[in-house]
């Protein structure tokens, strides 16, 4: 088991993702998982929902403070930092804070990183840092280039780094699925951006196994890519009001649609990977992987080389109304 009596550092540890690392991880008996996380009232909950376990270290800190952040690695084998502000909104309304978050906690990251001599870090990232129109997804460009960068001026440390990107996660914090849910029951309207809108969509389990996968693969400054179904947003909703009528006894035709066009830096599709970084990127059954452009390079014997073209949302086949139903029942999310 990879984990095995190793000590691991989760940055953003209370987050949906967090958790389920967390619990993911702690079925191969590792000998410490540290969950770091800025929010006391989230790590409160969480610590119920787990009850007592000797392996888990609830730290309290902000990934803006440096010395924080390097006290909190002191030993570490392997670091996952999924810690960001993610509300394309409230990045744009407070460009700097995301800065401050995204961007100069990347950097305390990867400083603090090489300092305690870690094996490894993985970086979380998005689909809205390519060809990014927001704030949000500019900062997480720029977080992914800290990471990539990482692995020629780290010097002589040993440390391996590397980013993974995907799109939304099913029922995670800020998806759609709950709001929607909520609109249907308390107001018998539903707001949506554009019915035609369409998304990379993954579960939860899919994302969290994916994200340790990429920790397990990297050998230094790659960007893994996970394959990712393509949803249209008006299937979801009709799938949502399906079961929720049925669910509830609701009356569908009753239920108002009120489609009310992008936010700002909002896209009608989203991207994984460029049709540039297609070029040199390596094919694997689950994901795509974009070697570092610096520093030495790897060889992937499980990898062929990707097929030339921009993996958006909007040249992918979504998936059927029923497999949408498929995703969320799979996921209780219906």
């Amino acid at each position: 088991m990879f984990f095995k009596d190793k000590k691991i550092l989760i940055i953003g540890g209370t987050g949906t993702l967090g958790q389920s690392l967390v619990k993911k991880i702690l079925k191969e008996n590792p000998k410490v998982i540290r969950i770091f996380s800025r929010d006391e009232y989230k790590q409160f909950l969480f610590q119920n929902e787990v009850g007592e376990q000797k392996k888990l270290r609830f730290l309290i800190g902000d990934v803006r403070n440096y010395d924080r952040v390097l006290n909190a690695m002191a030993g570490i084998d392997y670091v996952f930092h999924t810690a960001a502000m993610k509300h394309v909104p409230s990045c744009e309304y407070n460009p700097y804070e995301a800065v401050l978050t995204n961007i100069i906690g990347t950097n305390n990251v990867i400083n603090a990183a090489i300092r305690q001599n870690v094996k490894k870090v993985v970086f979380t990232s998005s689909d809205k840092a390519i060809s990014p129109t927001n704030n949000y997804g500019a900062t997480k460009l720029t977080a992914e280039r800290l990471i990539t960068s990482a692995e020629y001026s780290k010097g002589a440390s040993n440390t391996v780094f590397s980013s993974v990107r995907f799109g939304n996660v099913i029922g995670s914090r800020g998806s759609v699925i709950p709001l929607f849910k909520n609109q249907i029951l308390t107001q018998k309207r539903v707001t949506i951006t554009d019915l035609s809108m369409s998304r990379f969509m993954m579960t939860l389990t899919q994302a969290t196994e994916l994200t340790i996968k990429a920790l397990q693969e990297s050998k230094g400054g790659e960007t893994f890519v996970l394959k990712m179904p393509v949803i249209i947003l008006n299937d979801l909703l009709e799938v949502i009001l399906d079961e929720m009528c049925k669910k509830h006894n609701l009356i569908q035709e009753e239920i108002i649609i009120q489609e009310i066009g992008l936010r700002p830096g909002e896209k009608m599709y989203e991207e994984l990977m460029t049709s540039d970084e297609s070029t040199f990127a390596w094919e694997m059954p689950e994901m795509f992987l974009i070697p570092s452009a610096y520093g030495q390079k790897y060889q992937y014997p499980n990898a062929k080389k990707a097929k030339k073209g921009t993996y958006g949302s909007d040249n992918q086949k979504p998936i059927s109304k029923e497999e949408v139903r498929a995703l969320l029942q799979s996921e209780g999310l219906i």
